[in-house]
């Protein structure tokens, strides 16, 4: 009789194949560009998905300053940090962000979707983003990832 043998990553087999992929966020919104993201680097787009192992991909992230929000969120998302002083509560605008730092916006966005602990922060060291359209990573052979509006 043929049994069927269930596929499960180990941390210590080190099976994992990482790839390269590039996503331009030109004209893309934020929560859909940010989810996709986060399933690459988490590695759900794999057959050998495995929850508790870093099997994910890495991922280039370029323009990240043409990211768009819909809706009213440019007026009314905020971002809100603390300075870990008394009355050290710093708030901004999502357009103001946007304008200053989207790198940032982008960032906090997929950081959402990430487990919480020791995984989700080295998951989350694959992701690299940049303003414009050019990265320093020509060397690793990135794909293009493409995200659907």
């Amino acid at each position: 009789m043929m049994t069927q043998k269930s596929f499960w990553l180990t941390k210590e087999a080190g099976e994992a194949q990482r790839e390269w992929f590039v996503v331009d966020a030109t004209g893309q919104t934020l929560g859909r560009l940010a989810s996709k993201i986060a399933m690459v680097l988490r590695g759900k787009h794999k057959a050998t998905y495995t929850p508790n192992v870093d099997m994910g991909d890495f991922v280039i992230v370029l323009n990240a300053g043409a990211v768009r929000l819909t809706g009213t969120k440019p007026d009314k998302k905020l971002y809100q940090h603390h300075t870990l002083y008394p009355g050290g509560l710093k708030t901004k605008l999502a357009k103001d962000v946007l304008a200053t730092d989207p790198e940032r916006a982008i960032y906090e966005a997929v950081w959402g979707m990430m487990p919480k602990g020791p995984l989700g922060r080295r998951i989350i060291k694959k992701m690299k983003i940049y303003k414009g359209g050019e990265h320093e990573h020509t060397a690793q052979k990135p794909r293009t990832l493409e995200i659907k509006h």
